[in-house]
């Protein structure tokens, strides 16, 4: 395979592609407008999934993923598209919001969910199959229904992993693409069937799997502002071969779809999409990441840990499943994006009914720069994402260094106090 030459003088920096990857994720600066309800759809759109999970100990990951690149919106919005149909739910990189255009690339996992490993299981459909279709039967003759619409009848606990039988069918057809989210409703899933959710879907108008796989391929690398090829197959959780791969992305930058160009240090090439051109240009100069706040642990820029290490040199793990008493952070610790670094990590729980917002720990990452400036711009993330919550008292209980907690503890006080002379 011949080397193609790059369309960069010079390969860019290590801080020119944390820039393009942070300006392809619309986390590159500060909005200057209040976000309006389609600006949800686009955050969506650009990053091409938004990631569910539930953890709610501050605000559940996709509305923090979300408020990272908004701002304060209401949180209402996100399950209001979901319920217009401008979204839709379905295994994406995990169980993640998709933009419902793109309902089409996804069809083909539903139409072999086997292949879906522990999303689908074909044991439970072939010992089960009457009481499956008797959860069908019933959201068919009744409408849409949650999982709590039908009472349990096994005598066991609930829990994750012991979920009960209807819940398992539920989940079986939502994979096999059966049912689909209709709604939700206090983050509570409303499942009906594909046809009444989606009525102007039909399979004829499937893409060849070859044109998914290019068309994913192309969205990764757009998404993430520049991919080495290791980084490309984890954001859609397709699935290809490196020999594969690598011969799609040549063909790719032939076209002229994608670009190839290096970053200085490493030895493998890096791919940019061509509609990203004018962002390329500008990241060895002029792209300038200026803005500072709090990160979900699911959001796309942290999501694949090795991704996060070799871009951002930000070692992440993590530690809600991890045993209490061998945690080295807290339970649900949120990445500090600043001016274009990661430069700490914070785990706090929001006490909604107190109005306050506790950090329990608080850590910045080796080697970074204690400064006023510093302290400002974390002090500023820190009490947008409490007031957020509605939290507008902050305590820190540890912090490392101990000297970067009291001034950030000094500096949240005194804008406590400025916010509350100009209200």
């Amino acid at each position: 395979m011949p080397t193609l030459p790059t369309p960069a003088a010079t390969p860019l920096s290590l801080a020119a592609a944390r820039a393009l990857h942070l300006a392809a994720q619309g986390l590159l600066q500060a909005r200057r407008k209040k976000a309006v309800k389609a600006d949800v759809l686009a955050a969506i759109r650009q990053m091409g999934v938004l990631q569910i999970d539930t953890i709610h100990v501050v605000a559940r990951s996709p509305y923090l993923v979300l408020w990272s690149r908004l701002g304060d919106y209401p949180q209402p919005w996100l399950e209001q598209l979901l319920a217009e149909g401008a979204l839709f739910e379905y295994w994406a990189h995990e169980a993640s919001f998709v933009p419902i255009e793109d309902y089409g690339l996804y069809r083909h996992r539903m139409l072999d969910p086997a292949a879906m490993g522990w999303k689908y299981s074909v044991k439970w459909m072939a010992e089960q199959g009457e009481a499956v279709a008797s959860v069908l039967e019933h959201i068919r003759a009744n409408g849409a229904a949650r999982s709590a619409d039908f009472e349990r009848t096994d005598g066991q606990a609930g829990g994750w992993w012991s979920w009960k039988p209807e819940k398992r069918s539920l989940e079986v057809l939502f994979t096999s693409g059966v049912l689909m989210i209709a709604k939700r409703h206090n983050f509570q899933r409303y499942y009906d069937l594909a046809e009444r959710v989606l009525p102007g879907w039909h399979d004829s108008q499937l893409l060849p799997e070859e044109q998914v796989r290019r068309r994913l391929l192309l969205a990764s690398v757009k998404a993430l502002g520049l991919a080495r090829a290791s980084w490309i197959s984890d954001y859609f959780r397709t699935r290809q071969s490196r020999a594969s791969l690598a011969q799609d992305l040549h063909t790719l930058v032939d076209e002229g779809a994608l670009l190839r160009c290096a970053v200085a240090g490493w030895d493998d090439a890096v791919y940019v999409h061509a509609a990203h051109g004018k962002l390329l240009r500008a990241a060895a100069g002029t792209l300038a990441p200026t803005l500072t706040t709090i990160l979900s642990p699911f959001d796309p820029v942290v999501w694949d840990r090795r991704r996060a290490l070799e871009l951002f040199g930000f070692d992440y793990r993590l530690e809600c499943y991890t045993p209490a008493d061998k945690r080295r952070h807290g339970y649900f610790t949120l990445p500090i994006l600043r001016r274009g670094a990661l430069v700490g990590r914070l785990d706090a729980k929001a006490h909604r009914a107190q109005g306050r917002f506790e950090i329990k720990s608080l850590a910045l990452e080796a080697g970074v720069r204690l400064s006023p400036r510093l302290v400002q711009d974390v002090a500023g993330a820190v009490r947008r994402l409490a007031l957020w919550h509605a939290c507008p008292d902050i305590d820190i209980a540890r912090a490392q260094p101990a000297l970067f907690g009291a001034q950030l503890a000094a500096a949240l006080q005194d804008g406590g106090a400025a916010a509350r002379r100009a209200a």
